[in-house]
């Protein structure tokens, strides 16, 4: 499923990069909310619904992936991904619920460095996949 971005037959977002962009951001969230929590009353408010919306992202994403790879026969690799993502989200909720910032911060910080990595891949993989298929749709001798 793609998501046009702009008219020309430009190619669009596919689902499974706008849910784990939607994961990355909410991450990102949780991290400013972190601040957030240690020097304002309403922090902690945010910093929770950060964590459902974090959480609902990583639930997202990984349904993204099943769908993206079980009618088309893709990769499975993101589904793989997604997989790691929520189970790591599940530690971060235990751990958050606990109040135990020792370990709670740098996995909050791995998965921000995870989810931007594997963005930034999809992107690539994406546009490279791209330029494979123009260069197949060519006229060829």
């Amino acid at each position: 499923m793609v998501i046009p971005t702009g008219a020309g037959g430009r190619r669009g977002f596919t689902l499974l990069q706008v849910t784990l962009a939607l994961q990355t951001l909410a991450i990102a969230f949780q991290a400013a909310t972190a601040g957030l929590l240690l020097s304002t009353a309403y922090g902690e408010t945010l910093h929770g619904v950060g964590a459902r919306v974090m959480y609902g992202a990583s639930m997202l994403y990984l349904l993204a992936a099943v769908l993206a790879w079980r009618p088309g026969g893709g990769p499975v690799r993101p589904v793989l991904h997604a997989t790691g993502f929520l189970v790591l989200a599940s530690v971060q909720v235990v751990l958050g619920v606990a109040h135990q910032p020792a370990p709670h911060v740098p996995l909050g910080v791995l998965m921000f460095g995870l989810s931007l990595l594997d963005l930034g891949r999809s992107r690539v993989v994406d546009h490279r996949n791209s330029a494979g298929r123009a260069g197949r749709t060519g006229h060829e001798h």
